[in-house]
């Protein structure tokens, strides 16, 4: 069966290989699920696409819609978007941005590197301000009551600057094609970004289907729904809101496969197609600044978290058939699987997770509360622990090896009793 759905009754041979050619092309094109990373891994949005009637559009297929994402070159826009996150994390009062902060610090960094000031959208909600005018120019302001925080890509610079530290953070942007074009930091901040990481996951374990029309901050938009056809996957449904002149994603929702509000909803509240003003995009750093010079980027398209998350990347790529589809990853790190089901698994090289009354840590109420976080299992590799979150799940078995991705804690286990 052919990986995309359409309302067609029939399909040719060849529609199938053009939409599949429509997929690349979107996936070159278009700018970050994953919270992987801190995206692909961790981001959502709570409510349904926002509509005030469903437009009268020309009807189109599923293929349809995807080359038109792919063909859609909007080069100078500006606009709010409105991003929520919904893991099912507990909530430890801000000890996660906390912890953030004083670790980029502890290392003599500053607060207003992106990498670690952009991770506060992997939980709650918040209001971004976006602006661009082609490859060279963007912005992207996080606005937090009465403080703000900004990443700026003018031509070769890209500054961070946090108004509530008043601290500046300079890098020279990446020349490299693989790169340019792309928002000057690794989290996932626009329905475009998001829409990106989705469509790179589609293969033949996914059904496509255009469901309808919407509007979205004014605009008319068609609604593309990506859906697993694999069992054990966390995903439920991604739904891409498509601006109808354009081709532009206005918005993203990801609903999880237990159900309840969305994990990840990311969506324009307003936007504006024309040229923002040349202003937007100069930044000065302000008097008494701390200023700290970031890396070059010399090492044009890595990223200096380098952790699982490029695992589930590696699951965007064929792998080689056989019993388990199982394929040697970079750093050490495996695919298991394909498609949605895809496990990344890799060995820390040391213990897991402490399952005694008094466990590697040497303090009992310590280990106490990293048992409490997770679910204690066990199978033919052993025994582990499960830490799960409404969307990424992973095992670490008492012997340190990892075994994580969108999937449900029993294909975590099977996993791992497969390679045992």
């Amino acid at each position: 069966m052919a990986p995309y759905e359409t309302d067609d009754s029939a399909k040719a041979d060849d529609e199938a290989d053009d939409v599949r050619s429509g997929r690349h092309r979107a996936a070159r094109y278009v700018v970050p699920v994953a919270v992987v990373g801190v995206a692909a891994a961790t981001i959502g949005l709570v409510p349904a696409l926002a509509s005030s009637g469903d437009p009268d559009l020309p009807k189109v297929t599923a293929q349809q819609l995807i080359e038109k994402i792919a063909k859609s070159d909007v080069q100078q826009l500006s606009g709010t978007v409105k991003i929520t996150t919904d893991l099912g994390l507990p909530d430890l009062g801000g000890l996660a941005s906390g912890f953030a902060s004083g670790a980029v610090k502890g290392d003599g960094g500053s607060t207003a590197d992106p990498q670690s000031k952009l991770m506060e959208l992997a939980s709650g909600t918040h209001t971004l301000r976006v602006a661009a005018d082609g490859p060279d120019k963007g912005k992207v302001s996080l606005l937090d009551n009465a403080a703000e925080y900004s990443v700026i890509h003018n031509g070769k610079d890209v500054w961070g600057y946090d108004s509530k530290s008043n601290e500046v953070y300079h890098a020279t942007a990446p020349e490299s094609a693989d790169v340019k074009g792309k928002a000057p930091h690794d989290v996932p901040a626009t329905p475009k970004d998001l829409a990106d990481e989705a469509l790179k996951s589609v293969d033949d374990t996914t059904s496509v289907t255009v469901d309808g029309t919407a509007q979205v901050a004014g605009r008319d938009a068609y609604k593309l729904v990506v859906k697993p056809r694999q069992s054990g996957s966390t995903v439920g449904a991604i739904s891409i809101a498509v601006d109808a002149k354009t081709g532009l994603p206005l918005k993203f929702t990801l609903t999880p496969a237990s159900g309840g509000a969305a994990v990840v909803d990311a969506g324009f509240t307003k936007v504006d197609f024309s040229r923002p003003a040349a202003s937007t995009f100069a930044f000065t750093p302000p008097k008494g600044a701390k200023v700290t010079e970031g890396d070059d980027h010399k090492g044009a398209g890595k990223t200096r978290h380098q952790g699982p998350d490029k695992a589930f990347r590696q699951g965007d790529k064929t792998l080689p058939k056989g019993d388990k589809d199982l394929a040697e990853g970079r750093d050490g790190v495996k695919t298991i699987g394909k498609g949605w089901s895809t496990i990344a698994e890799f060995d820390t090289g040391g213990q897991g997770v402490p399952s005694g009354a008094k466990g590697s840590s040497g303090n009992s109420d310590v280990d106490g509360f990293l048992n409490s976080l997770g679910d204690h299992v066990t199978g033919k590799f052993g025994s582990g622990t499960v830490f799960s979150t409404r969307l990424v799940n992973a095992l670490i078995t008492d012997d340190g090896k990892v075994y994580a991705g969108a999937v449900t804690k029993a294909a975590l286990v099977k996993a791992a009793d497969a390679a045992h």
